[in-house]
């Protein structure tokens, strides 16, 4: 593996990162080109030169897999319509954002993000500011999916490999309870001053924006049980995404064309997501395929060790692979495979502090960036759509994950890993 071959996806971070903020309509126009055209360069280095076409069939399936999921998630949601009574506080918001970290672990953080963000900017239309979308993908699009495989996807590939369902509740909710604590204080304080500086007649206006509660498009709840119990189907191959896109189809062409106009829906935030992660997908190859072959060179040895570094690559890898590889490695330290049925039952009863570790830092770090996880561009485009300004990529790190998300995963370190 020649370590150059990670230029094209630092590259694209940094196409991702940079581009937008000097010229944003070339990037809005030519971001397709940059992602497929850094994704072609390695994967016909992969193809040609390595002569390694598997290794490409098996990240093209973990592409269309992820794709799939949060495509058909974004559809069906797309045809639900939940209108929500006034009362844009504070304290509604927080509430608002509590149930949506809960049922993120029943719809996953997708399902929960595209089901509750629309409601949640309307609700706030009088005074949303682009700290509201943030701590929105903080708690909803990240954190509050740490308590079960269908959470998050990572904590799906542990199950997958044989980690209990109920194990991740077991031993992440204490971590879980701090962080989305913690997360809500520092939103309320953040909502409550602004709340506070907003003249008489806009709070009167966020209180009691006038319109009635509603829930509309109850037959997509079918649809969505669907995707939910596919996750579970592992065979034949192709079965599982079969029956997440039929749904989705299913769902968009018999969803009332009125609810769809009531939620603005497009596909133009999936498209974003689709072409950007198909870019990720293939220059990432190398990146990752590197991190398994010299994981246990670096020095990571301990649970802590295991937290920062997943958690670090988590950010700007996608996270589900990073978690796979750091708990492969984990295995590796103790002479242990992954894939035999007896390792994994000893290394939980043996190591389990290395599975927590690398579960929630796969999980939390995700929010770091824009792309630390699918569902976080998807919200910052719906948002974009409605009207609010997102802050940039860099804008996105500096004024939001360095001050509010690092220290907070530092208490956890400090807490439950030191």
């Amino acid at each position: 593996m020649n370590p150059y071959m990670t230029i094209p996806f630092i590259l694209l971070l940094g196409a991702i990162a940079v581009a937008p903020f000097i010229n944003k309509h070339w990037w809005e126009k030519y971001y397709p080109h940059v992602s497929v055209a850094l994704g072609a360069v390695v994967v016909a280095y992969y193809v040609f030169v390595l002569n390694n076409g598997p290794r490409v069939l098996l990240t093209l399936h973990e592409y269309l897999s992820f794709i799939i999921l949060i495509g058909s998630l974004f559809v069906v949601s797309g045809g639900i319509h939940f209108q929500l009574k006034g009362k844009s506080t504070p304290h509604s918001n927080v509430a608002l954002l509590a149930f949506g970290a809960v049922i993120s672990n029943i719809v996953g953080t997708t399902g929960a993000s595209m089901l509750l963000i629309r409601p949640y900017i309307r609700v706030n239309k009088f005074r949303m500011k682009p700290f509201h979308v943030i701590f929105f993908i903080f708690i909803v699009s990240n954190v509050g999916g740490a308590l079960t495989p269908i959470g998050d996807p990572p904590l799906f590939l542990g199950y997958l490999k044989g980690i209990p369902f109920f194990w991740v509740v077991a031993n992440t909710w204490t971590m879980w309870t701090v962080a989305l604590v913690l997360l809500l204080g520092v939103f309320y304080a953040v909502d409550l001053l602004s709340f506070r500086s907003e003249s008489k007649k806009k709070q009167h206006e966020a209180e009691e924006i006038g319109e009635r509660a509603s829930f509309d498009g109850l037959s997509n709840i079918g649809f969505l049980m669907a995707i939910l119990v596919a996750v579970f189907v592992e065979h034949p191959l192709g079965a599982r995404e079969g029956i997440m896109l039929a749904a989705a189809a299913g769902s968009y062409f018999t969803t009332n064309k009125r609810i769809h106009e009531r939620n603005e829906f497009n596909f133009t935030p999936i498209n974003e997501v689709a072409i950007l992660f198909f870019g990720i997908f293939a220059t990432m190859m190398p990146a990752l395929d590197w991190l398994a072959l010299n994981a246990q060179a670096l020095g990571t040895t301990t649970p802590a060790h295991f937290y920062w570094a997943t958690g670090a690559l988590s950010s700007f890898l996608d996270n589900a692979p990073t978690y796979l590889n750091f708990l492969t490695a984990g295995f590796g330290l103790y002479g242990l495979n992954i894939d035999n049925p007896a390792d994994v039952q000893q290394f939980l009863l043996l190591h389990w502090h290395h599975v927590q570790a690398v579960s929630i830092g796969a999980v939390f770090f995700g929010a770091c960036t824009y792309i630390g996880n699918g569902p976080n561009f998807m919200v910052k485009s719906i948002a974009e759509q409605s009207g609010v300004k997102m802050p940039s990529f860099f804008g996105y790190i500096l004024r939001y994950t360095l001050p509010v998300l690092i220290p907070i995963y530092t208490l956890i370190w400090f807490m439950f890993f030191r």
